[in-house]
């Protein structure tokens, strides 16, 4: 029996009784029970607790002064200190209480009853709160009468999608109208929030977090699972031939198609097509256990390198091979893409000093200008951003190589800064290029 006594007001009494009556049978075994009996008890407890959480609810509304006096933030703090509740769930109920005690009346006396539980008073106040803000009163009242009258027939998911489309039943000449206005309210939402982030693991993964939009992800979605498919044997099974769960078919099904993606139809990625190119030398090449080098990425073994090389559409930059002509001379004003990426497995980046930008977003740029007779060969390039392009090109600037072929010192400039370029030699790699396999 609770130390509560002669309790002052009928909400308190009736709690007091309630947890009473509880401990009355706390330790009955329901085990023996009727099969009808059990049945209906259970419908009963999901009834008592709807009527207990709109209680709830009822008092918390009121409870400011509580926090008050204890100087709590809000009553939803004051509960997670004194009942150790989850506090993202005591704010979500803080947000319900003022929702029935001020707008929803209806809702709130649904849940009095027992028909209506906290999880779908949460789903249908989230929809009516959706409504337009200037919607007629009468339009109003009318989808809180429907929703609360569908809360006796549907769960919280289904009454979320009723919900989304209410003004289809009770108001369908202003439905369409509004439906356009969310949706573009939420294409707008979702490309304000689409972002992707890669971390690597250090254990040979990379951890890839996105949010896109529906549609997005839906297309994802269809592309991944013409690799995932059960109806496939290539890459859907264990060692043991068992199939593998589903999410390790979407990871295998996103490698797999980032493989076969067409460079050819990808946009132009620091003046080529945009491809991957793998560094390895000859000698690692044919060696069981050699390592290659992902430009920009990762290390990689030799069996993979040659799987890529056959199957993926990487291009393979393999030392001591043979050669595409990278030096062009005096016939060519513009650097090839044979040429581009040669400087990239020169200088990662771009080669102004102190920049960091990768060098599949820089452009190339000729040391000894064109106009003034400079070829558009390897020694007379360099892989500058779009930055420090401008500043190589802008006269108030000056910018030299170190006879030593290291990295140049900062140039004075006249217009009182100044940047230096790294010198391509040294970088510049030993190895040639061989076509696509």
């Amino acid at each position: 029996m609770s130390t509560l006594q002669q309790p002052q007001h009928p909400v308190l009494a009736a709690i007091v009784a309630i947890t009473a009556t509880l401990d009355e049978v706390a330790d009955a075994n329901p085990t023996f029970m009727a099969t009808p009996d059990k049945a209906a008890t259970l419908v009963e407890i999901a009834r008592a607790k709807a009527q207990l959480a709109e209680l709830e609810l009822r008092v918390i509304a009121a409870a400011d002064d509580v926090a008050a006096d204890s100087g709590a933030r809000d009553v939803a703090a004051w509960l997670h200190h004194h009942t150790h509740q989850r506090p993202e769930a005591l704010r979500d109920d803080l947000r319900l209480a003022h929702a029935l005690d001020r707008t929803y009346g209806r809702v709130a006396a649904a849940m009095r009853t027992g028909e209506c539980n906290s999880a779908q008073a949460h789903v249908i106040v989230a929809a009516l709160d959706d409504l337009p803000a200037d919607l007629d009163p009468e339009i109003r009242v009318k989808a809180e009468e429907a929703m609360v009258a569908y809360a006796t027939q549907f769960d919280p998911t289904r009454l979320r999608r009723l919900g989304r489309r209410i003004l289809d039943v009770i108001a369908p000449e202003i439905a369409e109208a509004e439906e356009a206005r969310r949706l573009a309210a939420e294409e707008a939402h979702a490309r304000k929030k689409t972002r992707l982030t890669m971390r690597r693991v250090g254990d040979g993964t990379t951890r890839i977090s996105a949010v896109v939009p529906d549609a997005a992800a839906d297309r994802l979605a269809t592309n991944l699972e013409a690799f995932a498919s059960p109806r496939r044997d290539d890459g859907t099974r264990t060692e043991t031939g068992e199939y593998l769960p589903y999410a390790r078919r979407l990871g295998r099904a996103f490698c797999q198609m980032l493989e076969t993606l067409d460079p050819a139809r990808l946009p132009i990625h620091g003046g080529d097509a945009t491809t991957v190119i793998v560094t390895i030398d000859l000698d690692q090449l044919r060696k069981d256990a050699g390592i290659g080098q992902i430009l920009g990425g990762p290390p990689i073994t030799a069996a993979e390198a040659r799987r890529l090389a056959c199957t993926a559409g990487i291009i393979p930059a393999v030392l001591r091979g043979a050669s595409e002509v990278l030096d062009l001379g005096r016939k060519e004003r513009f650097f090839t893409a044979a040429q581009r990426r040669a400087l990239l497995l020169r200088s990662a980046i771009c080669e102004a000093e102190g920049c960091d930008i990768p060098g599949t977003w820089a452009e190339a740029h000729h040391w000894l200008a064109w106009a003034l007779g400079g070829p558009t060969d390897l020694d007379n390039a360099a892989l500058l951003c779009s930055h420090h392009h401008h500043r190589a090109h802008d006269p108030a600037y000056l910018h030299e190589r170190l006879p030593n072929g290291g990295r140049i010192q900062p140039v004075i400039a006249t217009l009182g800064g100044g940047f230096g370029f790294e010198s391509s030699s040294s970088r510049t790699c030993a190895g040639v290029f061989q076509p696509r396999v």
